[in-house]
């Protein structure tokens, strides 16, 4: 029965997944108004890559980098979506599907994307509190709680149980792999190559325990640690169980579908029912079933093909490919790499280089690859696999590159000479032609263009490199200039640093001038263009720029930081982190009269005020009588302190004077990112200052100055810049440092990245070997800041207005 509102039939999907989110997007692509889309999912989050976990994990980069369709992309679409909504029963009779909260939705076609669950055997000890599973972002936010120095087993020496191990070992915590087998990834690799592997890992820091099994775990409540069959144990603040996934199909069991191991269906995806397909990793198809992305990603487009009634495609299975996402470690298998009785094995070993490449033949074609450390012949090789292609006269080369003519090459070079119908991204199954195609046609120059127009390296994004490979080919010498050469956004062809020219040099004082005298595509910008237009507008001229508050972000228009619920979050300032019984008597009044629900001291040795409502903003930043600590800002946040010879017997010098020092002369600084300071009494650091944008640490001498650390997600060391003897030189060397970045970074670039970006060595000969130049530096800084106000004062006073209603901008919310 079809709406009958619409008159469409209602497609309803269960699972909001990858496999069946491809699958809706393949349907809205061949019959983009066919269906009432309706789609349950269990995570309270929209569609987002669960391959990019492991990267998340990692620290290389952020959740929501990984979110494929967000909320605005199935409204868009007219799609309802239910998140973090479970679907508890199936009425197949009545065509009804039943949720824990009582929500009930009707349907003419049902597609199952459940997915599938984490493993965990039946041994003791699975119960307690610090065991879990890797699967989903939550399991990902659980481990970045581990503190360093915490003891983590993961147990399962695969893809997914080297991956976790790999993201836990970079956030410091001691590891240990605990695998049944005799070696890593044995299903992926064989034995000469998991040595090289595991050779790569060990010297990471990571400890493997190889051929035991778990016998319990054991621990008071919590975890402390594991028991294996052969009597050792092994310590463990946290037990990571990997040791493979089963599909899930307890609510398709319950409908009364025909299901073995995984969810039965046929070469169209349909189950049992006609009305039921299913996708993904829940599904069994011809006695297998799949865990890797592009197998699913291939009964998707089948799928959508016989929802949307063409009804002319059929899956028959796949061939997949293999690849570890552990940051600098290559692996690529494919087929049966093992061999045996009627099969030809060609291998090369460099153990010293690492590298390791192992094809099998059998009746003269490729039968398996296995490469570890050199993998660019990946998909060449691949395609060799798949196609099955007489290799008879290459066999010779195989492990080399292709030979064409006279000319034998491999890794870059190979690219040119592969077919247009290679597969370059295998998670998409995207060909080189379709790239190319793409390049020639959309007029691509970058392969986050690639990646918007064909989906190529969205997934995983083991395949980039193949994509700028082909990139450079097509392009030409166009390519090898593109990079030196990105535009602010896509509203103007101009990069950061031309915008920023042009605004000094034709003194442009708002972003509107600029707009206008720069012809800006976009009438009005974007959010990516205007809030960083304001503040090069703003960092030009201090003393004249109109200030646009509808291109800043809502955190700055309204002076706190916004939470997820919609209330905010005031931290006064207090400099270098000390306070007073009186302020703290008055932060205390204020939060019991205005029944704030949370009371936090931060990281950045601050208090925080969390939960405040919109209108109470005003009224509690009069009654505190502090200054705005700037925490919601692309600016100076907090110059954190240890108590230095003040109080601290190691103390060599007086950090807490030259923390206050420092957060008072740069208060009130606007900057490209925020900007987090440290001052430490003596080289045991407590105050972190080697992690901060600029960092000092207290020696016998004087002072030891770093710049560009970074603790956030992507862990930064910084860079030693200079040892002075004094505060004064200190806090000179400070404010030209702070000007030349304002000056120099690009919109919402943090220290560290920018000065990989123009090098050490730049920083030092501006500011360390010109005098003159830095006392500039210094003194425009301060020229700037001489024009700021606090702005919990100024909007007492009238002059800023905290609109009781949504603001009017909605998308700049970061």
């Amino acid at each position: 029965m079809n709406n009958p509102v619409s008159g469409k039939p209602r497609l309803v999907m269960v699972g909001n997944g990858m496999a069946g989110m491809r699958a809706v997007e393949e349907l809205l692509a061949m019959a983009p108004d066919h269906y009432d889309i309706t789609v349950f999912g269990d995570e309270p989050h929209p569609n987002y890559n669960r391959i990019l976990l492991s990267p998340v994990l990692a620290r290389e980069m952020a959740f929501e980098d990984t979110i494929l369709n967000d909320r605005a992309w199935y409204q868009a679409h007219g799609i309802t979506l239910h998140a973090g909504q479970a679907v508890t029963r199936i009425d197949r009779a009545r065509r009804l599907v039943h949720t824990a909260d009582g929500t009930v939705a009707g349907y003419d076609r049902l597609l199952l994307a459940l997915g599938s669950t984490p493993y965990v055997p039946d041994i003791p000890g699975t119960h307690l509190d610090g065991v879990m599973t890797y699967r989903t972002i939550e399991d990902v936010r659980t481990m970045h709680a581990l503190p360093a120095g915490a003891r983590a087993v993961v147990i399962g020496g695969g893809l997914l149980g080297l991956e976790a191990a790999y993201g836990l070992l970079t956030q410091g915590v001691e590891v240990t792999v605990v695998h049944r087998n005799p070696w890593l990834l044995d299903r992926q690799m064989d034995r000469v190559g998991a040595e090289l592997l595991q050779k790569s890992l060990i010297a990471r820091g990571l400890c493997l325990c190889l051929g035991a099994e778990t016998e319990a775990l054991y621990g008071d409540g919590h975890v402390q640690g594991l028991r294996l069959k052969d009597g050792r144990t092994l310590p463990a603040d946290l037990v990571v169980f990997a040791v493979g996934i089963r599909p899930r199909t307890a609510l398709a069991r319950e409908a009364g579908l025909h299901c073995d191991r995984g969810i039965v269906v046929n070469d169209t995806l349909q189950t049992f029912d006609p009305r039921i397909y299913a996708v993904g990793e829940c599904v069994q198809h011809r006695g297998l079933t799949y865990g890797l992305v592009a197998p699913l990603f291939e009964q998707a487009k089948v799928a959508a093909n016989h929802l949307a009634q063409y009804g002319r495609l059929r899956y028959t299975g796949s061939l997949a490919s293999t690849k570890l996402k552990v940051t600098g470690v290559g692996l690529f298998s494919a087929g049966d790499f093992v061999g045996g009785a009627g099969c030809e094995e060609l291998s090369l070993l460099d153990p010293a280089g690492g590298v390791y490449k192992k094809v099998v033949i059998r009746d003269h074609k490729l039968a398996g690859v296995l490469l570890y450390g050199d993998t660019a012949l990946g998909p060449w090789l691949f395609q060799l696999l798949r196609t099955g292609q007489d290799v008879s006269a290459l066999r010779d080369h195989l492990l080399f590159g292709e030979v064409t003519g006279d000319v034998r090459h491999g890794g870059g070079r190979a690219i040119d000479h592969m077919p247009d119908t290679a597969e370059i991204c295998g998670c998409n199954g995207i060909s080189k032609g379709t790239i190319v195609h793409a390049i020639r046609t959309q007029g691509l120059f970058t392969v986050d263009d690639v990646r918007r127009h064909t989906k190529a390296s969205a997934s995983c994004g083991s395949c980039t490199d193949l994509v700028e490979q082909i990139l450079a080919s097509t392009l030409g010498g166009l390519y090898e200039t593109t990079p030196q050469k990105r535009s602010l956004c896509t509203c103007t062809d101009l990069t950061h640093d031309e915008i920023r020219d042009a605004i000094v040099t034709r003194k442009l004082l708002s972003v509107r001038a600029v707009f206008a005298a720069l012809e800006w595509k976009a009438e009005g910008g974007c959010p990516t263009c205007r809030p960083a237009v304001n503040y090069y507008v703003r960092c030009a001229w201090p003393a004249e720029a109109t200030d646009d508050p509808q291109a800043r972000f809502v955190n700055e228009r309204v002076h706190a930081n916004i939470q997820k619920d919609a209330t905010y979050s005031v931290i006064p300032r207090m400099y270098g982190g000390v306070t007073t019984p009186a302020e703290l008597k008055r932060i205390a009044e204020v939060a019991e009269r205005y029944q704030v629900p949370m009371v936090k001291i931060t990281g950045g040795q601050r208090i925080d005020l969390l939960g405040v409502k919109k209108q109470d903003l005003p009224a509690i930043w009069a009654d505190l009588g502090m200054p705005s600590g700037h925490a919601y800002g692309k600016a100076l946040r907090t110059c954190k302190s240890c108590v230095g010879t003040e109080f601290c017997r190691f103390g060599t010098q007086d950090s807490t004077h030259l923390a206050i020092t420092l957060e008072k002369r740069l208060e009130r600084m606007w900057s490209p990112h925020k900007v987090k300071l440290a001052a430490s009494g003596c080289p045991r650091n407590c105050a972190e200052s080697t992690i901060k944008d600029f960092g000092v640490i207290g020696v016998d001498s004087g002072w030891e100055i770093y710049v560009g650390g970074n603790g956030g997600m992507k862990l930064r060391a910084g860079d030693l810049l200079a040892k002075v003897a004094s505060e004064d030189e200190v806090v000179e060397i400070a404010e030209a440092f702070m000007q030349l970045y304002r000056k120099e970074a690009y919109y919402l670039e943090r220290t560290a990245p920018w000065i990989e970006r123009v090098g050490l060595d730049h920083v030092k000969t501006t500011i360390l070997e010109n005098r003159e130049t830095r006392k500039r530096l210094a003194a425009e800084l301060r020229h700037a800041l001489s024009q700021e106000k606090d702005p919990w004062a100024e909007a007492l006073s009238g002059h800023i207005t905290i609109h009781a209603q949504p603001l009017r901008i909605p998308e700049l919310t970061t």
